[in-house]
């Protein structure tokens, strides 16, 4: 069944699991469908850990405008866009702690 006014053809994809070492630097993407990335739309990063809830790491204007990062990643990543389909998270010098499932999001304005 459909929910009524419940948006369907929007489509966020990750690609599968990677693998670092600590020290290592990893770039995670997220390609959209069904928008645009634009000034209207900003992406976020969410990471969950094993056996935590969601921490939000960072987002960034859909036109690679804004980015903003949480105090536990400042300094040691880079989100940005390319286009008007993809999304990354650049996390360097990875430590042990950054093992996680890390999940992007669509935010309105």
């Amino acid at each position: 069944f459909l929910f009524s006014g419940v948006r369907t053809d929007i489509v966020l994809t990750q690609p599968g699991s990677e693998i670092r070492k600590p020290g290592d630097t990893v770039k995670l993407s997220c390609q959209v469908s069904g928008f645009t990335l634009s000034s209207s739309w900003y992406i976020s990063w969410i990471q969950q850990t094993p056996g935590k809830g969601l921490e939000w790491l960072a987002y960034i204007r859909g036109d690679n405008q804004y980015p903003s990062y949480a105090q536990s990643i400042q300094g040691r990543s880079l989100v940005s866009t390319d286009s008007s389909s993809n999304a990354y998270l650049e996390l360097k010098t990875l430590k042990a702690e950054d093992t996680a499932v890390y999940y992007c999001a669509r935010q309105s304005q």
